[in-house]
């Protein structure tokens, strides 16, 4: 089973499922397709944008779940 961390790289999080997209957009994570997502975490990119990052690694790791 694909799992997320707040320590997971935006990139590697995308690389599991493409279909994560939409929900780190929705969380105001417009940085799927910037450079920083190569080497930015997902609590990084949390802190820097505002965002709730535990609440938002449940709603991921659900995603994940439901489609494995």
């Amino acid at each position: 089973m694909k799992q997320i961390s707040k320590d997971t790289l935006i990139a590697d999080i995308i690389a599991q499922d493409r279909g994560v997209i939409p929900i780190l957009l929705n969380a105001g994570l417009h940085c799927v397709g910037c450079p920083s997502a190569q080497a930015e975490s997902l609590e990084e990119a949390g802190f820097v944008h505002g965002t709730e990052v535990d609440e938002l690694v449940d709603e991921i790791n659900d995603y994940l779940l439901s489609v494995s």
